[in-house]
């Protein structure tokens, strides 16, 4: 019989917190609970930096749930802070080191997302990264479709990472794009059977124990969606923004309102929407623009839901032939104006990031947790 929420909320009101002697369901510390199957996801949040007293809840809470609930039920407890429950409770003690947040040594975590598949997410996902990386900037490239992984394709490299003594995956680097992607790691013809605790464990795995060193934009090419494992996915880094790719016909734009309102759900501003296949231009006559799927449906959608429009991508032969090759068109064909196009993406996404540090006053950082945003001075 399939876990339900309120099972999980019921478990855990058994569980009191030892200094306030309140369960913690009561204190408000259970935030963003997910069921799949036998899966139980949630958010412990804390009111402030305390290692072990986040250890001895996440504990109890797993107790719970395997003793009120499923002894088989596989948990995964995110620890998020929320200043706001902290009103009288005293600062973090001094000799507590905080744990670093994953990917830590990266500026810009951008996630590319597509509400449905066949959008062509992943390949502006590598051309954008490859427009970063063409401008100097350090660029990381997390390829997060488990089930598709494409990175390997589109950059023509089939090679094993190697391994830190630490045990730590090593990127692999190609055009100056570090690279991760479980392509890498399982045979080409192998299907990945797997349900989402596994697919989340491995998304984890790339963010904590990968070299990823400092980077100044890592581009998360994220499953197409908007279900538990993406949602997971989201919840786990703290992501600067994210883009929306889309076609222009409808059947495309419905699925965008799901992941604009995905990314609002869990706190993560919407950088903007690039729509791609937008028009095809026939070789012989480049002037010409032929809307095969449709014209502005993109725009209006972005007007609609008060997000930016980033760029149109043209339907082009060579934008495919260069994903195929292993190489992107940003790179294969740098005077090509589907090159422009992508580096024009770039640069608008470039813009909304600006835009949005520059609106965040200097004096205040934002915790994302599963509600608003939460200030800290």
């Amino acid at each position: 019989m399939a876990i339900q929420k309120e099972q999980i909320k019921t478990a855990l009101a058994h569980v009191l917190h030892p200094e306030k002697k309140v369960d913690i369901v009561s204190l408000d510390m259970i935030q963003d609970i997910i069921v799949q199957d036998k899966y139980v996801s949630f958010t412990l949040e804390m009111p402030a930096q305390n290692g072990p007293l986040a250890q001895e809840l996440s504990q109890r809470c797993e107790g719970a749930i395997h003793k009120f609930i499923d002894r088989d039920a596989v948990i995964d407890i995110q620890i998020g802070i929320n200043v706001s429950q902290q009103r009288q409770t005293p600062p973090p003690a001094p000799e507590l080191e905080p744990t670093a947040s994953p990917l830590s040594g990266v500026k810009n975590i951008i996630a590319v997302a597509s509400g449905k598949g066949g959008v062509g997410k992943s390949t502006v996902a590598v051309n954008l990264a490859a427009a970063l990386a063409r401008n100097g900037a350090k660029v990381g490239l997390m390829d997060a479709d488990i089930y598709g992984p494409s990175i390997p394709t589109m950059f023509d490299l089939f090679e094993r990472p190697d391994i830190t003594v630490q045990k730590k995956l090593i990127p692999l680097e190609k055009y100056g794009i570090k690279l991760v992607s479980m392509g890498f790691l399982v045979d080409v013809n192998q299907a990945m059977v797997w349900r989402g605790p596994m697919v989340t464990s491995a998304i984890k795995q790339f963010m904590n124990d990968v070299e990823w060193g400092e980077l100044d934009f890592m581009i998360l090419d994220l499953p197409p969606g908007t279900g538990d494992i993406q949602l997971t996915i989201v919840q786990s880094v703290p992501l600067s923004g994210a883009v929306i790719i889309s076609t222009p016909q409808n059947v495309a734009l419905d699925d965008v309102r799901k992941g604009v309102a995905m990314f609002h759900k869990v706190n993560v501003p919407v950088l903007g929407v690039i729509e791609n296949m937008a028009y095809f231009s026939p070789p012989d006559a480049p002037q010409k623009k032929y809307y095969i799927f449709g014209q502005g449906g993109a725009s209006r959608l972005a007007d609609e839901l008060a997000v930016p429009v980033l760029g149109e991508i043209p339907l082009e032969q060579p934008i495919r032939e260069s994903g195929d090759n292993g190489k992107p068109i940003v790179l294969a064909d740098q005077e090509s104006a589907a090159a422009a196009s992508f580096l024009a993406c770039s640069a608008n996404m470039q813009q909304q990031l600006a835009i949005r540090a520059a609106q965040m006053p200097k004096h205040l950082s934002i915790s994302f947790t599963g509600k608003s945003p939460s200030a800290h001075t």
